[in-house]
Order: C-alpha cells, then sequence, then structure tokens
C-alpha cells in the first residue's frame, strides 16, 4: 500500500518550487491532492500532470493573505472529497531589506502570508479534522531561519519563528484528537529563490563556492527531498512525532562558522 493511500491533502504555494514536488510526489504515494496557489494558470498545469499520471488534483486559486479565500478552500475541499487528512502550509513571501528601511506595510505583507494564513488555514482544517474524529497531520514549512538569521531578513524571520511558536501550542492542544502538527525547516534548496541568489551575485562560481562553505552537504537541496520528508511527516510511519521542528539542511545550522577557504594545519591536543 502507498504510503498516503486515499488521504485528502491541501497543499499551499504548489504551482512553483518545492510546492509543485510535494503536490506530486504526495500523489504518487497515494493522496487525493488539493492545489493551492495564486496562479490560476500555474496549477491548472500541475493538476493535469497530476492527473496524467493517474491521481485526483483539485486546483483552488487561493491569496494566503485573504481568509475568505483560506474558507473557500476548505469548502472546495470538502465538496470535491469530503474531508481533509492532511495540510502542508507551504505557501510564503520571502523577503529581504535592510531592517532600518523596512515599511509597517512590508512587515504586515509578510506576515499576513507567511504567519497569519498558515495560522488561520492550520485552524480552519484542524476544526475540519477534528469534526471526523480520525486525527490527521499538519505540516508547516518553515526555514534554518528559525535557528539563526541572515541580512536583511527581519519580517520572514519573524514570521518563520511565530509558526513555530503556535504549532507548537497547537500540536500540544490537538494531540488528544490525533491530529499532528509539525514543522520542516529546509535549508538552501534548488528552487527558484536559488536562481534569484545567484543572478544577485558576482557569478555563479563565487555564489557556488561562498554557499559550500556554509553547506556541510556541499549542495543544494533537491525539491523531492523535501516532498520526501513532507510524506513521512504525513504518513503514520511519524505517528509518535508532533510538535517536532526537523531542520531538512545537510548540517547547515550544526555548522558554527563557513569553512576557511585554505587547508588548516592538524591542530593538536598536546
Amino acid at each position: 500500500m502507498k504510503k498516503l493511500d486515499k488521504k485528502v491533502l491541501i497543499v499551499t504555494g504548489a504551482s512553483k518550487g518545492l510546492g509543485i514536488s510535494m503536490a506530486e510526489i504526495c500523489a504518487s504515494e497515494g493522496a487525493l491532492v488539493v492545489l493551492a496557489a495564486r496562479s490560476r494558470d500555474e496549477l491548472e498545469a500541475v493538476a493535469s500532470r497530476i492527473r496524467s499520471l493517474g491521481s485526483e488534483a483539485e486546483a483552488v486559486v487561493t491569496d494566503m493573505s485573504k481568509p475568505q479565500d483560506l474558507e473557500n478552500l476548505v469548502i472546495r475541499t470538502l465538496s470535491r472529497f469530503g474531508r481533509i487528512d492532511g495540510l502542508i502550509n507551504n505557501a510564503g513571501v520571502n523577503y529581504v531589506k535592510p531592517f532600518l528601511e523596512i515599511t509597517p506595510a512590508e512587515w504586515q505583507r509578510v506576515l499576513d502570508v507567511d504567519l497569519t494564513g498558515s495560522f488561520l488555514l492550520t485552524q480552519l482544517c484542524a476544526r475540519q479534522m477534528r469534526r471526523q474524529g480520525t486525527g490527521g497531520s499538519i505540516v508547516q514549512i518553515a526555514s534554518v531561519h528559525t535557528h539563526a538569521s541572515l541580512v536583511g531578513a527581519a519580517p520572514y524571520d519573524a514570521a518563520k519563528h511565530g509558526m513555530v511558536g503556535f504549532s507548537k501550542a497547537a500540536a500540544v492542544e490537538l494531540a488528544p484528537f490525533g491530529i499532528r502538527v509539525n514543522i520542516l525547516s529546509p535549508g538552501l534548496c534548488e528552487t527558484e529563490i536559488w536562481k534569484e541568489i545567484v543572478d544577485a551575485a558576482p557569478s555563479e562560481k563565487e555564489c557556488i563556492d561562498y554557499w559550500n562553505a556554509n553547506i556541510p552537504g556541499h549542495r543544494l537541496i533537491k525539491p523531492e527531498e523535501i516532498a520526501r520528508c513532507c510524506v513521512f511527516l504525513l504518513s503514520d510511519d511519524s505517528s509518535c512525532i508532533t510538535g517536532a521542528n526537523i531542520f531538512a539542511d545537510l548540517g547547515m545550522t550544526s555548522l558554527l562558522v563557513s569553512r576557511e577557504p585554505y587547508a588548516s594545519k592538524v591542530i593538536g591536543g598536546e
């Protein structure tokens, strides 16, 4: 039997990068997927590809900053499949600007999408799971930014730290109903964000060399690797795990400082 056989799953941010891999791999594991994002054309393309492989998929245009869109997403899911067994809260706005230059509107935009939207959708799905009485699993896609920060990331960091906070609280309260809530914090992935990082660097080689010095695994994470982590957290294989923040980062958050750009001599213990 497939790991997510017949489980009804909502995936937000499903029109790009990680979200596409999450939707496709979860569908390949038997999930009935509902895809949510703002772009209708991109969503429909993903849904059509999943259907062509013999799985079921529904595309629902959704803006995470609009509560009415989130309510509609749940209504559409129930109308099509009759239940909700899992949620991957993947949608988010990446944002970089110097701390002293961030405006209140910019701050609020990131929190509305990355934090408040995720909170409200978690709440809506958890209420439905409780009504069903058969439990469920919610996976929040946070970031290595929940461990440490980078320059210019204040709103993003605040949102992702907030996601960890409310998710741990939800995990404690929802555990008696068999509803699990976990956080998955990826490192640097091979997605559109990586392309933006390369474009902003002097050269692709310099960019790769810099990041390899900061990632013990010496490579980017493939979207399908993060998707497989989601499958684990959504499946019964992780039945005893809730309230965890799991770092899928090739060791990035375990590295104290970046590697030296030279070969260091051995330092003896005598």
